[in-house]
């Protein structure tokens, strides 16, 4: 059966959410941007109108105002937008259970089964080549059904692209911004994809976008006419996803909303106000990474992890990245500890750390048996008390219970990191690095 799959994305997102709360920045140009003297000065999401005046997501906060003299710059409100984001999906929900979130303001909905829940549309079908077919017409209806909802019930925009797979209803969500809805069906398909640059395809990213440009494939057309052979050979497994998405061959399915998603890894990191120059700081700074990156795991219920990885990034921005192999885990000392002997081990003294990461892998999802004799019981009862801690902060707060290292770095106490750092699903450029 022909799919119906819509891809939504919200636009200027967290600008957005500030425009319609805040009525004094309507017709300014806003740019939401992270703490500049926490040294994450950077443009988060900007509004149209600083959009128009050239202001870039990565910009500097000075770069923003270069560029557009009377631009407002407003700080980041990370459980707005979460609390906005689940008022989208509700609105969603109220037409298909398949929706599955790409980041805190995409969502891919399948509504193959859904057309019942819409009005009725004069034409929804046509017949082409002998076969029947939704119109491009009745496709493009949807999308504007549920982009008006979510206009007229919390005053943001949102662009849809519609198709019969996921990978061409994300290109064409990117086609019409803001507030559009385009078609990409198989009846008009490769009139739409086959002129667009490859980099808009999914998960073409930069490296990946200049290795395809130096043999030749300049759009997804190209591509997608490509010799099997010789991309495969250049790209490996990559290779087979890119040609299929490129010709439209696309059949992942669309999650359903309580599906569990299954993580390859899980971390987080933090640029700091200062470089950090006393090991015992370091200790401090991987221990609240760790609390975050323990309670993700816990939350995704992925069971226990293997391997601990260590970023480091210096004054002068070199980095490293370390990891090591370790008795399944899911404690936030354990994690740390690792993590910190990691450190220990590759950076010698003096140093300056800029920011620092800690990422776990090698998920067990609840299949192994903690046998380690003696530590098996104390295991169990640390973890008691870390989902306890979890429970206490999730409704007080997570500043009011704190690790006593962590209370002797006054500047960490409140920051909440698992929660105020919201990252989008990893794409081939990170499998390339």
């Amino acid at each position: 059966m022909e799919r119906i799959v819509i891809h939504s994305d919200l636009n200027n997102f967290y600008a957005s959410v500030e425009k319609k709360l805040r009525p004094e920045l309507a017709g300014k140009p806003v740019a939401v941007c992270g703490n500049k003297e926490e040294r994450h000065g950077i443009v988060l999401a900007k509004s149209e109108e600083a959009k128009k005046a050239g202001v870039k997501t990565g910009d500097t906060i000075w770069q923003a105002q270069k560029k557009c003299r009377d631009i407002v710059i407003v700080p980041t409100n990370f459980p707005l937008y979460m609390e906005y984001s689940r008022k989208v999906k509700a609105i969603y929900a109220r037409y298909t259970d398949l929706i599955e979130s790409y980041g805190i303001d995409e969502c891919w909905l399948d509504l193959t089964r859904s057309t019942r829940v819409f009005p009725e549309f004069a034409e929804k079908y046509v017949i082409s080549g002998g076969e029947k077919h939704f119109s491009d017409e009745y496709l493009k209806f949807m999308g504007d059904v549920i982009r008006n909802a979510v206009k007229s019930e919390l005053g943001i925009t949102v662009s849809c692209g519609v198709s019969f797979n996921k990978v061409f209803a994300k290109l064409g969500s990117d086609l019409k911004k803001p507030d559009g809805t385009t078609v990409i069906s198989y009846l008009n398909g490769k009139s739409v994809v086959n002129g667009l640059p490859v980099e808009d395809l999914l998960f073409v990213g930069k490296a990946t976008g200049g290795k395809l440009h130096a043999m030749g494939y300049n759009t997804i057309g190209q591509l997608a006419a490509a010799d099997d052979g010789v991309i495969i050979k250049t790209f490996g497994k990559v290779g087979e996803t890119l040609l299929k998405y490129a010709r439209g061959l696309d059949e992942d399915e669309v999650k359903h909303m309580d599906e569990k998603r299954e993580y390859k890894s899980i971390g987080n990191s933090c640029t700091y106000a200062e470089d950090i120059t006393n090991p015992s700081r370091i200790e401090r700074m991987l221990y609240v990474l760790a609390e975050s990156v323990a309670a993700r795991l816990r939350e995704t219920d992925q069971g226990l992890a293997d391997t601990v990885h260590l970023w480091v990034r210096f004054a002068d921005l070199s980095d490293i990245a370390v990891q090591k192999k370790v008795r399944h885990t899911a404690l936030c000392g354990e994690i740390a500890r690792h993590a910190f002997a990691l450190f220990q081990d590759c950076v010698n003294a003096p140093f300056a750390v800029r920011a620092l990461g800690v990422t776990v892998s090698g998920f067990d999802n609840g299949s192994s048996q903690i046998t380690f004799d003696e530590s098996a019981g104390n295991y169990k009862k640390l973890e008691a008390v870390e989902r306890c801690v979890d429970g206490i902060r999730k409704k007080h707060g997570y500043d009011k219970l704190q690790r006593g290292i962590v209370s002797e770095e006054p500047s960490q106490m409140k920051n909440d990191i698992k929660n105020s750092h919201l990252i989008k699903p990893a794409n081939f450029e990170d499998r390339e690095k």
